[in-house]
């Protein structure tokens, strides 16, 4: 069963980042170990470089849950699937930094 609530996570899309600025979304679970560890690598890059982030629960939201739910953790870039399971420091930098 699915909450709803007022903060529900809703797809980015790449038309809602203005051009030129960066967005790297992390679609996670509670619980989840590999989320985790895939927010600790998005932080840290996300301060370096000072691009914005942001956490969705795909517990909270029926659509991500069907989308991702075999692929959690899963980071957009821009709203582009960039990776899943495991994060690369280095490979979101430089596609952060291209």
């Amino acid at each position: 069963m699915f909450r709803r609530s007022d903060r529900r996570a809703e797809k980015t899309k790449v038309t809602d980042v203005a051009p030129g600025d960066r967005l790297v979304t992390l679609i996670r679970k509670p619980g989840c170990h590999l989320c985790d560890d895939a927010q600790v690598v998005i932080e840290k890059v996300c301060a370096d470089l000072g691009v914005p982030w942001e956490r969705k629960d795909i517990t909270e939201d029926e659509e991500l849950h069907r989308e991702y739910w075999e692929q959690i953790p899963v980071v957009l870039v821009d709203g582009a699937q960039h990776t899943f399971w495991r994060v690369d420091e280095a490979r979101l930098r430089k596609a952060l930094t291209q």
